[in-house]
């Protein structure tokens, strides 16, 4: 069977380098299989976080030749075996150590989100009904993994470290999913115009593109809460009527 040469990142928070790694491959494996056979014939004290290895916990998330993927779902064979194949940790998130990157971060904006408020949650008066359409539509969105890739390549987070300000296409998915249920009645528009950052996305859709789980969600999800925002803040009629109303209950 052909060798593979890898080129790993060895190190912590404050200093590291990429050391080599041969080895000789074999059918099917995938790039976490190499990195658990190096771990296990070569540098035992490798560290890399992963656990399902069916492509569904989103733990072994990574950047491999300098693209967000995951280990476990990213075959041998459809990489060149040719050169090095680039295996280092996320960029946006902080580095613990090899592969493994901090990513609690996302946990605690999860937590800030209003949660779900259901109208009239007396489920027994028979008006908690959704129509097909609707279960349809945020039905994507609950496929995320959170494997925080669309985190990672989203350049408001990688590039320009905005974590205060914007809370990046994961949270906007998981807001999207909220916002769009036909039985919510909780109002997240202005979180999403001034905590939430929704304004620093420039749908350049490369969350989409990296997106295991095959979620739309520049198009789906954030495309549609920006319209929302616009026309909540931004639609000149309607802040009209807004100071319209406002004025008519002063009087």
């Amino acid at each position: 069977m052909p060798t593979a040469t890898f080129q790993i990142w060895r190190g912590n928070a404050t200093d590291g380098k990429f050391e080599s790694y041969s080895l000789e491959t074999s059918e099917g494996m995938v790039v976490l299989d190499a990195v658990h056979k190096i771990q296990a014939e070569q540098v035992n004290d490798l560290a890399v976080r992963w656990n399902c290895k069916a492509g569904k916990c989103g733990s072994c998330s990574a950047e491999i030749n300098g693209l967000p993927k995951l280990m476990c779902m990213t075959r041998l064979s459809d990489l060149s075996l040719d050169k090095p194949i680039l295996l280092q940790p996320m960029k946006a998130f902080p580095l613990i150590k090899d592969l493994v990157t901090d990513v609690s971060w996302n946990f605690q904006v999860k937590k800030k989100i209003k949660k779900f408020k259901p109208r009239n949650p007396d489920a027994a008066d028979g008006t908690w009904r959704i129509a097909q359409e609707d279960i349809d539509r945020v039905q994507e969105f609950r496929k995320c993994i959170e494997c925080f890739l669309c985190q990672d390549v989203c350049h408001v987070l990688r590039e320009h470290h905005l974590h205060n300000e914007f809370i990046g296409p994961r949270f906007l998915v998981y807001t999207a999913a909220l916002e769009m249920h036909p039985l919510d009645t909780e109002d997240r528009l202005e979180d999403l115009k001034k905590q939430n950052g929704i304004g620093y996305c420039n749908i350049t859709k490369c969350c989409t593109s990296v997106c295991p789980e095959d979620i739309t969600i520049t198009d789906n999800a954030i495309i549609p809460l920006k319209e929302r925002v616009v026309d909540r803040f931004y639609d000149p009629l309607k802040k009209f009527f807004r100071i319209f109303r406002s004025r008519k209950r002063e009087n």
